[in-house]
């Protein structure tokens, strides 16, 4: 295509995937990442399926394999810590579907990235103009500058979409349920299975990593009409709200929530939108097509930063057709993933006891089979 440089803005994972396969062919790739460095923190996530392929191609499979979590099965718990049901996880039997920690993921993309793209940290997109023939970029602390294309793998919150599609309302749907995680007590004893414990519409688990447990948090709650996910003092108190009467462990893990400074929280949430691109403009990852829950997320992320850069390169003098491309092909992916999310949800977070119970004894009989 025409277009010879490129921003990114979003250094995560379909940040540096799209980097590094734009770069390879040919193009000047500049990343904008908001934070002051690539994040280390995250609850784990999966590559699998496409992805797996993305990052066989990439020559960074093995790596992402020395970065796993060795997870083998979910477990759910009772009060009192005893197993009532337990499933089996694909990829602690498949060297393709590897669960690691998404910090540890970007981490390994972006060494793959920077090698032949500029990244600009602690720094964002205040203002695009585009014209037919290219972008005029307005940054928050860097020298405006003019690209040929501007990439929005920006997140749940993306500026590139609200800048050129519109406020996030519009495509935000909120699923009913809020997501926390933050660093459990070290001292925890390493197990090869995630541990679960609901109550209704609520569930909290204890993941295990190589660095240290993982406590997550999900929870039900519709009523939330001004939540802002930049207040962590709002996030600590919804959280404190919703367990403070909870069993288990969750005392001791919610006070680390309460007191720790690595708290990650917000709404679990899907993004809809009629088109992807507008212009020169095309969000890729979870700015355009968030799934929301079980780690399906980053594999659509970087399976999606291949389609895209594949799609670019094979016809350079035509990026509207390349965009299209892209958009067809990549939405046969994401929108079963988005039908699922909801009965998955019911799934992890059951709304009452009875639903708990239904889960735990389908569970168990489901393994006999």
């Amino acid at each position: 295509m025409s277009s010879r440089t490129v921003l990114i803005s979003g250094g995560g994972i379909a940040g540096c995937t799209l980097a590094y396969w734009l770069s390879r062919h040919g193009l000047r790739v500049t990343v904008v990442e908001r934070a002051a460095a690539v994040r280390s923190s995250g609850s784990p996530v999966d590559v699998r399926g496409p992805a797996a392929r993305v990052a066989e191609r990439m020559g960074v499979m093995e790596r992402i394999r020395a970065e796993s979590t060795g997870v083998k099965g979910l477990s759910f718990v009772d009060d009192t810590g005893r197993q009532v049901a337990r499933v089996g996880l694909p990829q602690a039997d498949n060297t393709r579907q590897v669960e690691l920690p998404r910090g540890d993921l970007a981490a390994i993309l972006y060494e793959e990235g920077r090698e032949s793209a500029e990244f600009l940290f602690d720094d964002s997109i205040a203002a695009l103009e585009q014209d037919a023939h290219g972008v005029d970029v307005t940054f928050e602390r860097a020298a405006p500058r003019r690209f040929d294309l501007v990439v929005g793998a920006d997140g749940l919150h993306s500026t590139v979409r609200r800048l050129v599609f519109g406020p996030e309302s519009r495509f935000v749907r909120r699923m009913g349920l809020f997501a926390a995680t933050t660093p459990a007590d070290p001292t925890l004893e390493h197990s090869q299975d995630v541990v679960m414990y609901n109550t209704p519409g609520k569930a909290v688990s204890v993941s295990p990593s190589r660095t240290g447990a993982l406590a997550f948090f999900v929870f039900r709650s519709a009523g939330v009409t001004d939540f802002d996910h930049r207040d962590t003092a709002q996030h600590k108190r919804l959280l404190t709200a919703a367990y403070e009467k909870a069993g288990w462990r969750v005392p001791e893990l919610l006070e680390r929530a309460r007191v720790g400074d690595e708290l990650y929280f917000d709404s679990v949430s899907q993004v809809r939108l009629e088109r992807w691109s507008r212009g020169r403009v095309v969000l890729l990852g979870d700015a355009g097509s968030c799934v929301s829950l079980f780690g399906d997320g980053s594999s659509l992320a970087m399976a999606g930063a291949h389609t895209l850069a594949e799609e670019m390169a094979a016809t350079p003098a035509d990026h509207a057709a390349a965009l299209a491309r892209y958009e067809a092909a990549h939405r046969k992916l994401v929108m079963p993933k988005q039908r699922f999310a909801s009965l998955g949800a019911r799934w992890l977070v059951p709304a009452t006891r009875y639903g708990i119970r239904t889960r735990n004894l389908s569970t168990r009989l489901f393994n006999r089979s």
